[in-house]
């Protein structure tokens, strides 16, 4: 965690200058709390390691679409990444300008293409031939041609885990770097497409520079043979990725991260294409985290159990990647000893846990606040078993905002119908 941001005093775990266990009252659990200072301080990181350089940052807005964050990155001068267009309706609803979006994604609809042309987006990052010809094809339906950069796969090993690994050759994303040259050769004979950039993402939650600077040297050096064949490249997009500590991981600085592939590209000579981040969890990662309350202590022969009313519909990290979040007492006990628990949610699968064998000296009715659930936290929620999602605040020095309600059961099924009866 940032200690500037959630820090005990006096016993009791605060978010900036507002003691969680009053959010919890006053809002309710599950909820998630977010630090405006926190995004602030992770953005500026970036922002300073751009500054005077031909950089960008844009917010890879699958991380957290809450339209607060979104607002915050928008007025620090973000640009935004995102996969789809409902990301994008979001960003334009939070004030970003969607003429400094870039629109990844493998499975590009054909109106969600439209959409983004409508919106004039700075780019597409293609990831597939067959989707060159679809936005060629829209394109041309709305007499418009499409800015674009092509995803290349450099195969690469982001050394992370296999479900957050973008950069392999078995990897769904992306064109294949063998296929790369020919892929742009055919974009820049397509009539409604104009060739601006390179992109390449390789992974989430990396905590080392060089597969990063593997993949940047492959990818420099498809720009200097497409530079041979007069496709002009103006922008290379490095992707994000850069991870966060959860318990021991111990990822680079940002600023000194950023500044490392800048210099890079540069002194590849380069320096005069623009450089585009695209970061995500290394934004919001550790700028939240999510409360829950003890429901029962549940002892076993072999496990004792915390039952919380958290889940792994409210975060499912744990269950799918068997992620580590830091697991703590809101209110700290002045005595007592810790046992160690799984805390497990209500939900009716074996798997659902969001923290094994942790020490904790709790209670029923004590909140435990989840860390580093700021990234992939709720925008990863549903509402399985039919459980409403949770709510989320966003603290801005001693104010908490309600960002987003709490779901309602009734709102889960509004849409839904019974079938009409006979007679």
């Amino acid at each position: 965690m940032t200690d500037a941001f959630f820090a005990y005093r006096d016993g009791v775990l605060h978010a900036e200058s507002v003691s969680l266990s009053t959010l919890a009252a006053r809002f309710g659990t599950p909820l998630y709390v977010y630090s405006k200072a926190a995004l602030t301080q992770a953005y500026g990181a970036y922002a300073k390691a751009c500054e005077g350089r031909n950089a960008a940052v844009h917010y890879a807005a699958k991380a957290n679409s809450n339209l607060a964050v979104l607002g915050v990155f928008a007025k620090l001068g973000a640009g935004f990444d995102i996969v789809s267009a409902g990301e994008l309706a979001r960003v334009i609803a939070a004030g970003g300008d969607p003429r400094r979006v870039v629109f990844s994604g493998v499975g590009k609809h054909a109106d969600e293409m439209r959409f983004a042309l409508e919106k004039d987006v700075f780019c597409f990052n293609v990831e597939s031939r067959p989707e060159l010809a679809r936005l060629n094809d829209v394109a041309g339906s709305m007499g418009r041609r499409a800015r674009v950069s092509l995803r290349v796969n450099p195969d690469v090993d982001a050394k992370t885990h296999p479900y957050i690994s973008t950069g392999l050759r078995g990897n769904k994303f992306g064109v294949a770097y063998e296929e790369a040259l020919a892929a742009y050769r055919e974009a820049s004979q397509l009539p409604h497409l104009e060739v601006v950039g390179i992109d390449c993402h390789i992974g989430s939650q990396i905590t080392e520079v060089s597969p990063y600077l593997d993949a940047l040297d492959k990818v420099l050096d498809l720009v200097e043979r497409l530079d041979a064949e007069n496709i002009k490249i103006h922008h290379i997009d490095v992707g994000g990725g850069l991870g966060i500590t959860y318990t021991d991981e111990t990822p680079p600085d940002i600023t000194a991260f950023a500044t490392q592939l800048l210099d890079h590209v540069a002194r590849r000579g380069h320096g005069h294409r623009q450089v585009l981040f695209e970061p995500g969890r290394s934004l919001v990662g550790n700028a939240g985290v999510l409360l829950t309350q003890v429901e029962f202590l549940k002892p076993g022969e072999t496990k004792n159990f915390a039952i919380v009313d958290a889940a792994m519909n409210d975060l499912a990290r744990p269950a799918m990647y068997e992620a580590y979040h830091g697991i703590v007492p809101v209110t700290q006990r002045d005595s007592g000893d810790s046992t160690v628990y799984d805390v497990v949610g209500p939900v009716c699968e074996s798997g659902d846990w969001l923290g094994r064998d942790r020490a904790l000296n709790v209670e029923a009715g004590d909140l435990l606040a989840i860390h580093s659930a700021g990234a992939y936290g709720f925008t990863m929620s549903s509402n399985y078993n039919t459980r409403p999602r949770a709510a989320e605040v966003m603290v801005d020095g001693d104010v908490a905002h309600l960002v987003r309600e709490r779901e309602t059961v009734e709102s889960l099924f509004a849409g839904e119908r019974l079938l009409p009866t006979n007679g």
